[in-house]
């Protein structure tokens, strides 16, 4: 059989690809496909992010031939000359090249290529930093189901030519690009090849989550090594170098780590800022720290599902909590916030996978563990930040709460680009405060961990079950985000639309329920607050924290919109407050915290 494949060299290339790639039934690209690609192009698709004025690219490459060079250049062109700017090698397995450029000057746009063997080229546009737009515009995706047939894998045109008209600033990811559970590397190059068009001239957040990792739900546990793919006592089960292909592809274009310490298996981590367009966002690493259920539970049913909750659960985990506490005062270049994770803090389905199905509740979501759920939104309100997800299939908008129902930030779940698992949230009543005329599912609730939350909007599935053959993409409630941030009037407004809809068309409408608008103050809405004095500032726009006199504890911190804001805390005390940052801050002490504080404090800032 060998020396008959020697004979030809296009037969000894398949060979070599099929020992590179696994091949199953299942699988994106067989040996033939990228053959095919290969005569074309070797570079299939780059990804960037330009932060704090350093631009780091990953070129994602198909495989590499035999004696065929391991090193790749990035070109920029300069007086319509192209320049090679830095020599990469190409990294194996995984076959992709990482760039990294300082000093990057990001108030201009500049078109780039990569450049392979001088004769193979992959362009794009690096964009200027659109922090003097009033808008800043955000296209987030999740979920990319592996079955065509549901919309994944295949052309998204629907989606392509609706980005193509609104040109957002920033794309999201939110996780599951890959559902093929042994060949990342071949779902990843047709993930590109659907979203190459777009992603090569826009800057584009990337997340990987459970399937990317090669298993049905994950809970990292830090790291640790996962006997059973379920993963259902905590950690990996995929082999390391395989979980390290997936997040160097998905994730090494991400500004460098908060603290780049690796977890258990040498496992690296991603969790870190970036600044874009007066935007700052948060991206977090919500399965990696989590623990395993089985793991810290022990017994598998419940009475009530706050015995859940016990001591040694953990959710984000130390190390995020305190990456997001130092964000939370870390207003350089921004003007709102935004949390980016892979799923909600809140457990909102109520059936799955048909309609005929209830489902009691899900550790998979981050509803649980409740004290691990609790400690990541009291900490991320702070900011006055919205969050924006992905995970779920399930499209939703929610307002979170902790102590009191609408206290914490508002979240975004966008839906699954391409549904093929479907969940429905269909309570058995209207929540309490219903606002007549929503729809009935709408209003506060305690979801299956009985954690507060209003529900604003629902994307439910029209189909009951995968019986049905009709209409298998838009019956099945897939769709995608678009967040608008307007950084004048510190609005936030989500859209969630339907696929094969034309945004454009004068008829256009979204989701039932969409689009949602509320103010960047509702993220941490204090009902019969106390407050503090009302503060008028000589200078407009300035950060102003407030912090626990005694224990130091940050309450909260802002960018404030014009020269008068009159902070407001839960409790009473005695409170400080910082105006300015860095070396221009100025500090007042002794602030009493009352209700109705009538006191006016003129500050003259620097």
């Amino acid at each position: 059989m060998l020396l008959y494949l020697k004979k030809s060299k296009l037969n000894c290339l398949f060979l070599c690809i099929a020992f590179l790639i696994p091949i199953n039934h299942a699988t994106a690209q067989s040996p033939v496909e990228i053959s095919k690609k290969l005569e074309k192009n070797k570079i299939c698709f780059a990804l960037y992010t330009v932060h704090e004025q350093t631009l780091k690219l990953t070129a994602q490459f198909y495989p590499v031939k035999n004696y065929d060079p391991y090193t790749a250049e990035l070109q920029i062109k300069n007086n319509g000359k192209w320049e090679t700017v830095q020599e990469a090698r190409i990294e194996y397995p995984g076959y992709t090249a990482l760039f990294r450029i300082e000093n990057w000057d990001d108030t201009q746009e500049k078109e780039y290529r990569v450049a392979y063997k001088n004769s193979f080229f992959y362009e794009g546009i690096i964009r200027k930093n659109p922090k003097e737009k009033e808008e800043i515009i955000m296209a987030a995706f999740s979920c990319w189901s592996i079955y065509e047939k549901h919309g994944g894998q295949g052309p998204a045109d629907d989606i392509l030519n609706n980005l193509k008209k609104l040109q957002p600033d920033v794309l999201f990811f939110a996780g599951d690009q890959s559902y093929d559970h042994s060949d990342h590397y071949g779902y990843w190059l047709k993930f590109g090849e659907v979203f190459g068009d777009i992603i090569r001239n826009t800057p584009t957040i990337v997340i990987p989550d459970d399937h990317d990792m090669g298993q049905g739900n994950l809970w990292g546990d830090g790291g640790r090594k996962a006997k059973t793919r379920d993963g259902n006592f905590g950690g990996y089960y995929m082999p390391v170098n395989y979980i390290k292909e997936v997040e160097r592809a998905q994730t090494s274009h991400l500004p460098d780590p908060y603290d780049p310490t690796p977890v258990m298996q040498g496992i690296g981590v991603y969790y870190t800022d970036y600044k874009w367009g007066g935007m700052s966002f948060a991206i977090l690493e919500d399965r990696k720290f989590k623990s395993g259920p089985k793991r810290v539970l022990g017994k598998s049913r419940f009475h009530d599902t706050r015995e859940m909750d016990v001591e040694e659960a953990t959710l984000l985990g130390e190390r995020q909590l305190d990456f997001l506490e130092a964000w939370t005062t870390d207003w350089k270049d921004a003007e709102m916030k935004a949390v980016l994770s892979q799923t909600i803090f809140a457990n909102v389905t109520t059936h799955s996978p048909t309609l005929d199905k209830k489902q009691k509740y899900s550790v998979d979501s981050n509803g649980w563990p409740q004290a691990g759920r609790n400690k990541a939104l009291s900490v991320i309100r702070k900011s006055f930040s919205c969050m924006i997800a992905g995970d779920q299939h399930l499209g939703s908008v929610l307002h979170h709460g902790i102590e009191d129902w609408n206290n914490a930030g508002y979240s975004f779940a966008v839906p699954a680009a391409s549904n093929f698992w479907m969940r429905w949230f269909k309570p058995d009543a209207p929540g309490k405060n219903h606002v007549k005329g929503m729809p009935d599912y709408t209003g506060e609730y305690l979801d299956a961990f009985h954690n507060k939350m209003t529900v604003l909007a629902i994307a439910n599935p029209e189909h009951k079950d995968n019986t049905e053959k009709e209409n298998l993409l838009n019956g099945r409630a897939s769709g995608y985000g678009i967040i608008r941030f307007n950084k004048t009037t510190r609005n936030t407004t989500y859209e969630c639309w339907a696929r094969n809809v034309d945004m454009f068309a004068p008829d256009a409408k979204p989701y039932n329920g969409w689009p949602v608008t509320f103010h960047q103050s509702a993220n941490f809405l204090i009902k019969n607050a106390y407050e503090l004095p009302l503060l008028k500032l000589t200078k407009e726009n300035q950060v102003v924290t407030v912090k626990n006199q005694f224990t130091k504890e940050v309450i909260s911190s802002i960018r404030i919109n014009g020269n008068k804001y009159q902070p407001t805390v839960m409790y009473p005390g005695v409170y400080s407050i910082s105006i300015g940052e860095d070396a221009a801050t100025k500090h007042l002490f002794e602030l009493e915290a009352v209700k109705k504080n009538k006191k006016q404090l003129q500050i003259k800032v620097n």
